[in-house]
């Protein structure tokens, strides 16, 4: 009995302790993400040119769902901009109640990729590609949003907001550009501000500020429009007539992206903390069924989402409490107060999907593909994902990705270096094969004769084609007086003549 009783007196102590620290630190962190959520899943939802209150119902379902079941306790997922382009075009395409059957077909797969244990491949990814991607979304929605800002509406096209892009400027509306303007001027600047200022999201600052603005000033604003409340919102999804080809792969296409979105955002969120490691199988069932969830509710198709959970992690979580916490926030708001969400000027939200867009071109990320070689899959990716379509975009890139490291790993790298008058060294790396040939026979060929060469052979593969190549160029510089000395560091076995 003393046993007992000292085990639930100790089970007791600890619920306590973490209902303490889920008060202290959660509670309050998720509070911040609420702020953070409410504003952006609103503009998403514009963007993806879906039901505005589809936003804020994957809100809901994002942080309760994938918050309780997924594999991360800080990660918290919710509507991404990193969809936008795809959920649009589905939208244009199939019409709503259609694209939130395929939100639901595509949570069925990612929770059978969870089950099937093989999260982890997809990250087998070039982290260019998935760079190049997330640009060319954030191209494609500054470019769409521009024209929203000018008080105009956007093209099918990121090719066709580009090219209209002048005239929209020459009959832009003067009150829209204010509006939109002063969004993204507080955005940029609220984080440099120091002391609370710096702690309050700056995206529910600009708009809530522009907003009381254009309710001040008496002019013409066009807001947003919402078809009746957050009940009324909830839509049941519909399968197409037809075109069922498209139909599955819209489906493998918002599947497999937001997947890898969620689990790059659950690595680079691990990095933010020293609490538990995700559990990437478990992560993508939970997100999976938060697809499912959200799809027959009529809301957008969720994934994990680094400014959500880059905010949750700053502002102290420790927990998937806070991510759990934020849905009911939005919940809470969004029942009585959806009537609010009506005054908000749709230039404010314009600005601050411009600002967002251009948050995903990272000069860093360009830089890095610069001093690696790996510009050229940056830029095509970006190309096809803003001008043909964001599929095409990404399997393009990887793709060229693929053939350059192919490149890579079969071609040699053969150099010559002048050690003195009489003596070089000629140097043989990496994979030396016939396609090699013309690279090292020009090699052999700037050797002058008469000399000493010391040839270091370091190669994975090295070819009988190459082996000759270089067998008679050694008994023709032996021929003609000159020495010859070889070692070899190569994987496989490499004949040594003499002179």
């Amino acid at each position: 009995m003393q046993v007992e009783h000292r085990t639930q007196t100790a089970t007791g102590s600890a619920s306590t302790d973490r209902l303490r620290a889920i008060l202290r630190y959660d509670l309050p962190a998720s509070l911040v993400v609420f702020l953070v959520a409410l504003p952006l899943s609103l503009g998403i939802a514009v963007a993806s040119d879906a039901p505005v209150l589809a936003g804020l119902i994957s809100a809901i379902v994002g942080g309760v769902v994938a918050g309780a079941l997924g594999g991360s306790v800080v990660q918290v997922s919710g509507p991404a901009a990193g969809l936008t382009v795809i959920v649009a075009g589905l939208v244009a395409q199939f019409g709503w109640a259609v694209t939130c059957a395929i939100t639901v077909a595509a949570g069925v797969l990612q929770v059978i990729f969870g089950l099937s244990r093989v999260a982890r491949a997809a990250l087998a990814i070039s982290p260019f590609v998935v760079h190049a991607m997330l640009a060319g979304i954030g191209i494609t929605i500054a470019l769409q949003q521009a024209h929203v800002l000018l008080g105009g509406e956007s093209a099918s096209s990121a090719w066709a907001n580009l090219v209209g892009l002048p005239a929209a400027v020459a009959d832009a509306s003067p009150v829209s550009v204010v509006l939109g303007t002063l969004v993204i001027a507080i955005m940029v600047g609220w984080g440099r501000l120091p002391g609370l200022a710096s702690r309050i999201p700056g995206p529910l600052v600009a708009i809530v500020a522009v907003t009381a603005l254009s309710l001040a000033v008496p002019v013409e604003v066009t807001r947003i429009r919402l078809d009746g409340s957050l009940l009324d919102a909830i839509a049941l999804p519909s399968l197409p007539d037809g075109h069922w080809g498209a139909f599955a792969v819209g489906v493998l296409t918002v599947a497999l992206i937001a997947s890898i979105e969620s689990l790059l955002s659950a690595v680079a969120v691990d990095r933010m903390h020293t609490g538990p490691r995700t559990d990437f199988n478990r992560e993508l069932i939970g997100q999976g069924s938060a697809n499912i969830v959200a799809g027959s509710l009529g809301g957008l198709p969720i994934t994990g989402v680094i400014v959500r959970s880059a905010t949750n992690v700053g502002a102290g979580a420790r927990t998937r409490a806070s991510a759990i916490m934020h849905g009911v926030w939005v919940l809470l708001f969004a029942v009585p107060f959806c009537a609010l969400i009506e005054q908000i000027p749709t230039a404010a939200l314009a600005g601050l999907l411009i600002v967002i867009g251009a948050r995903l071109v990272k000069p860093g990320d360009i830089r890095t593909a610069a001093r690696t070689g790996n510009l050229t899959v940056y830029l095509v990716t970006l190309a096809g994902v803003v001008f043909i379509n964001l599929l095409a975009g990404v399997l393009i890139g990887l793709a060229l990705a693929i053939i350059l490291t192919g490149w890579q790993v079969v071609r040699a790298k053969v150099s010559t270096e002048q050690l003195d008058d009489t003596e070089w060294r000629l140097r043989i790396e990496g994979a030396c094969t016939f396609l090699s040939l013309p690279q090292l026979t020009a090699a052999l060929a700037a050797l002058p004769p008469g000399t000493t060469v010391y040839v270091e052979v370091s190669t994975i593969v090295f070819d009988h084609a190459a082996q000759d190549a270089l067998d008679d160029w050694q008994h023709q510089h032996c021929v003609r007086g000159g020495t010859v000395h070889r070692s070899t560091g190569a994987a496989v076995a490499v004949s040594q003549l003499q002179c």
